[in-house]
């Protein structure tokens, strides 16, 4: 690819935030070794306030860390925008779409204490540190009497609170942990067999306009079609059910040869009902990655539809009473 632009990508300035940057960055220049490319810090909402609790969803709290950054991109201050995927509603403002989906990490959410104790051993009435819905909904159906609070700020910030005594756990995902080389030796890694990830966890979202062929072309080569229709799947159902990035649900989609499986768990808020699900589907893999537009996202629609049939079949199920409504 040969252009004189420079292309720059908009981010959070947190820890992760800016190694998902620098990261995409990295894998831009690989790709594209003679195009110019730059990180650009981006202060948003979430970073600015610490006072709503995260899994509160509505109007004041959607789109927190990410609406700045999109702001930015539609008024071509930037030119990408990178996201941890999880964060992203799963409606695109109007103008934007999804450039790439280049990385997957580790899915996993891990429970952290002192002591490297597992979730069953933790003492009555433990105090867990965590923003997360789907998190306590799925720790309340291994413990009633776990007593849950808000945790905000980095990673660094959390697991000095854990150090400091005021929790006796705290629950974060493995891929941040990863990314920054900060992954608790002792961290228990919950099952996914009965702790299924939030839809995209610990994937990262290149966001470009819609409008935009050359910035297209540029993060096309770093796409994994792969990941992309397994996120895909998860996403479309998450919407489907009409649930947000806080919502009690998980999912982990997986593509194997011409198979997409997905896993999916709705649970009550309070961890006393959840449902679980299983959805298959043939996938074309080639046409995911490849270079037609139009033939991409006939393959992403069908990873969607995998997505909307197994939600539809857990609302015939009554999964609708588990999902609270956002408004």
């Amino acid at each position: 690819m040969k252009t004189a632009r420079t292309f720059r990508i908009g981010t959070r300035g947190s820890d992760l935030a800016l190694w998902q940057a620098q990261r995409v960055q990295t894998l831009l220049r690989q790709a594209h070794p003679d195009v110019a490319v730059e990180v650009e810090i981006i202060e948003t909402r979430g970073d600015r306030d610490k006072t709503h609790v995260l899994y509160h969803a509505n109007a004041e709290t959607a789109g927190l860390f990410t609406k700045n950054i999109e702001g930015a991109l539609l008024e071509k201050r930037v030119d990408i925008a990178v996201h941890s995927l999880k964060d992203l509603p799963t409606e695109s403002p109007k103008g934007l779409m999804l450039g790439a989906i280049p990385e997957r990490a580790d899915v996993h959410d891990l429970w952290i204490t002192r002591d490297g104790s597992a979730p069953e051993a933790a003492p009555p009435s433990a105090r867990i540190g965590t923003s997360s819905l789907r998190r306590r909904a799925m720790l309340s159906m291994i413990r009633a009497d776990y007593i849950f609070g808000d945790i905000r700020g980095n990673v660094p910030r959390r697991l000095q609170l854990l150090e400091e005594g005021k929790f006796h756990a705290i629950i974060l995902a493995a891929a941040g942990l990863a990314r920054l080389e900060k992954r608790p030796e002792k961290a228990f890694e919950l099952s996914l067999e009965r702790f299924l990830p939030a839809p995209g966890q610990g994937a990262m979202a290149v966001q470009i306009r819609e409008d935009d062929a050359e910035t297209m072309e540029l993060v096309h080569a770093i796409d994994d079609p792969k990941i992309r229709l397994a996120v895909y799947a998860e996403r479309s159902l998450l919407h489907a059910l009409e649930g947000g990035c806080s919502t009690p649900i998980g999912a982990l989609a997986a593509v194997d040869g011409p198979e997409l499986h997905l896993r999916a768990m709705v649970v009550e808020p309070t961890g006393s009902r959840s449902m679980r699900g299983d959805g298959r589907g043939g996938v074309d893999l080639a046409a995911a990655g490849d270079a037609n537009p139009e033939r991409r996202q006939l393959a992403w629609k069908d990873a969607e539809r995998i997505g909307e049939d197994l939600a539809a079949e857990l609302l015939r199920q009554g999964a609708r009473e588990l999902v609270p409504r956002q408004g």
